[in-house]
């Protein structure tokens, strides 16, 4: 079986949303319950099979913790690492020898891109984006606006001792 169709009928097992753009070009949509989805690139290149998915922006603050993070969590992933972008984007990437895909292998490395993606979302978010987080609860509060899919940062929005996020003492 050629690569791109060891790729089609791991997917269509799967039951994954992806679009083929091409010979061994494919556009796969991994859902997530943290990161609702994450978007990943699987490539049958010349000389090697690659996978690359994005996983968030560049950090707004605090990179040198977000980057210790994602160097120490490459010491746990399989087949797959985080690197950056020339803007500071984080991905996860993978180059792999062509005749090491097989269906069986596909689906771990697949695997292991959505759970890192997923699981570590919202560590990277606390870590890289807490002001904005922070002003983002207080602006909802004001407004009255809903707080559910900031929950998981509540530790983060509301500090202890009473105090209401946003206000200040006069």
């Amino acid at each position: 079986m050629s690569l791109d169709a060891t790729i089609k009928s791991t997917l269509d097992s799967s039951g994954l949303k992806y679009d083929r753009r091409g010979e061994g070009r494919y556009f796969v949509t991994l859902p997530g319950t943290k990161k609702l989805q994450t978007n990943c690139w699987l490539v049958d290149g010349d000389h090697a099979f690659s996978v690359e998915a994005f996983v968030c922006r560049r950090p707004d603050e605090r990179h040198e913790d977000v980057y210790r993070f994602l160097l120490q969590r490459n010491a746990r992933l399989y087949g797959v690492h985080y690197t950056v972008d020339s803007l500071g984007d984080i991905y996860l990437v993978g180059r792999f020898g062509k005749e090491t895909v097989t269906e069986s292998e596909l689906d771990k490395i697949l695997g292991q891109v959505l759970e890192a993606a997923d699981g570590d979302f919202n560590i990277l978010l606390e870590i890289g984006f807490a002001t904005s987080i922070k002003r983002e609860w207080d602006w909802r509060v004001s407004r009255g606006e809903s707080l559910a899919n900031l929950q998981a940062f509540k530790h983060l929005a509301e500090p202890a001792g009473g105090h209401e996020p946003g206000l200040t003492e006069s």
